[in-house]
């Protein structure tokens, strides 16, 4: 090996090197560098140094141009083309990763620049880890034409084949329009940032002239829109610093890709914790709401719950956690919104987190209490018949380990739909406050009773006795048990150490479909 000292200080090539190496680095230039941080934002090498583990980033493609030559682009070339792309680590994992940058042609995205994200995406899926794209980009570059659409649509493809083999996610961190927005679209989560992110097909100007609609960017598209409104989006972090950290976080209870189960963290929480508070959470009122997240957090690890589409479908709660160091996708109905209705947009939620998890061996916890699905002519005639059963296809499909509590009340199909024992969960509890039954019991004697209750003296004492008659006979989970539809009846604060027994006990689960080319999922 050669010493230090050996090496040439003033070699022609080596000083080229250098030069090009700065130059590429200094993207757009300081002028436009300026105007990124006045706008709020960081550039694209500063959101890679914070993703990534110091030092770990490893460029690739640094010298690639364009190569277009009208409209005077012949003479416009800079060093990397707009976009970062490389390797690096997260905690020590590995990942691919490419981040637009805004000051080259505002990060318009042209031939070479979309060559340069397809090359890290191949990579990707043949060493088998995960793809971070950050995205901050004007769209395509008009100069380039069709190119530029081909490359979109190359990463399409690219998106497409890669989905269900490695986790993608995809950062907001400005601006995502037009055609570029299905990128994004097709991968697992994204992440947004308030204020400075957006996304839309079509912009406010070209609204207004359609449709005389007036509509503000963050109005139509930006994080709490798509949060909120559409569902598009997982996650809205306060700023560009947030959504990287929260990125981190997200990719920690992942694994690297479909082949492979999520790493195990170190856990100093008592596995078989009592939780005395679990006891009373659910309340002696079957009508009265609770928040299903105090049970959630009363479980899991150090009471953490990273909660994806935490403002969309609020009826519905997902996200991830850890039971005993490993990480769990958990689904609850959640009876403080809606009372825990299901309707289309909490069934799509439910579905595409459910086959996510499905996807990467992440086991799935799921809490229910479930009056059934939303009724009025808006769900009926908005498709709940279809969506509903995304939900219930999702459930039954999914292979990994499957566990469910049922908390209160398991009506109708929507008991059938939230993983129960029919459709291969694989360990069913149930709380004593536990109500599973065809519906409500009000509902059932109206029905049941209906010429008694005509001729009755008194037709409320009546209903009233013939209420809680059915609500001894049938609204409990002790009939459920002796059809060995659920495994346990547990009391409540016992549920952590029933849950981490139950997920010790399934880890070398196999379960496999009949062979197929894919399902044909409601869509």
């Amino acid at each position: 090996m050669r010493a230090m000292s050996d090496i040439p200080e003033k070699d022609p090539l080596r000083e080229r090197l250098r030069r090009m190496e700065e130059q590429a680095e200094l993207g757009g230039g300081p002028e436009r560098i300026a105007k990124q941080h006045e706008a709020g934002k960081l550039t694209a090498r500063e959101r890679i140094e914070l993703l990534c583990d110091p030092g770990s980033f490893v460029e690739l493609d640094k010298f690639v141009t364009h190569r277009a030559t009208e409209f005077g682009m012949a003479e416009k070339k800079v060093l990397g083309d707009g976009v970062v792309t490389g390797y690096a680590t997260v905690e020590g994992r590995q990942i691919f990763l490419f981040a637009q940058d805004f000051t080259v042609f505002g990060g318009s995205l042209s031939g070479a620049y979309a060559q340069k994200i397809c090359k890290v995406m191949d990579l990707a899926t043949r060493t088998g880890a995960p793809v971070v794209g950050l995205n901050d980009s004007g769209g395509a570059r008009i100069q380039e034409g069709v190119e530029s659409l081909a490359g979109y649509a190359d990463i399409f493809l690219r998106n497409t084949l890669a989905s269900g083999v490695v986790p993608q996610i995809s950062l907001i961190l400005g601006p995502c329009a037009g055609g570029a927005v299905y990128s994004p679209a097709i991968t697992d989560f994204i992440v947004m940032a308030k204020s400075t992110s957006y996304m839309f097909i079509t912009g406010p100007d070209v609204i207004k002239t359609v449709t005389h609609e007036e509509v503000s960017k963050e109005a139509l598209g930006g994080a709490l829109a798509h949060n909120q409104k559409s569902g598009v989006a997982h996650f809205a972090a306060e700023n560009e610093q947030a959504a990287i950290l929260l990125t981190r976080e997200l990719l920690s209870y992942l694994p690297q890709n479909n082949a492979e189960d999520p790493p195990p963290a170190p856990c100093d929480d008592d596995p078989f914790r009592v939780e005395a508070s679990l006891a009373t959470v659910v309340p002696s009122n079957p009508n009265k709401p609770y928040d299903i997240k105090e049970i959630i957090r009363a479980v899991v690890d150090h009471r953490h719950f990273l909660e994806v589409q935490e403002h969309f479908a609020r009826n519905i709660v997902v996200g991830f956690a850890r039971m005993n160091g490993r990480s769990v996708g958990v689904v609850a109905n959640q009876p403080a919104v809606l009372a825990g209705c299901l309707d289309i947009d909490a069934s799509v939620k439910g579905a595409r987190f459910v086959r996510f998890c499905d996807c990467f061996n992440v086991p799935l916890l799921t809490f229910v209490d479930v009056p059934g699905f939303l009724p009025g002519t808006h769900q009926e005639w908005g498709g709940i018949i279809k969506h509903g059963a995304k939900l219930l296809y999702a459930f039954a499909e999914a292979t990994v380990p499957k566990v469910t509590v049922i908390t209160r009340k398991a009506y109708g199909g929507a008991y059938d739909v939230m993983a129960s024992k029919h459709i291969r969960a694989d360990i069913n509890y149930a709380y004593p406050t536990a109500e599973i039954a065809v519906m409500g019991p009000e509902g059932a004697v109206n029905i049941i009773f209906r010429n008694e209750l005509a001729q009755a003296k008194d037709p409320n004492a009546e209903r009233a006795r013939l209420v809680a008659e059915y609500r001894e006979k049938f609204a409990n989970p002790f009939k459920a048990a002796e059809l060995g539809y659920v495994d346990e009846v547990i009391r409540p604060e016992e549920t952590r150490g029933k849950l981490v027994r139950a997920l010790m006990t399934l880890r070398n689960k196999r379960q496999e479909n009949l062979p197929r080319k894919h399902g044909n999922i409601p869509l």
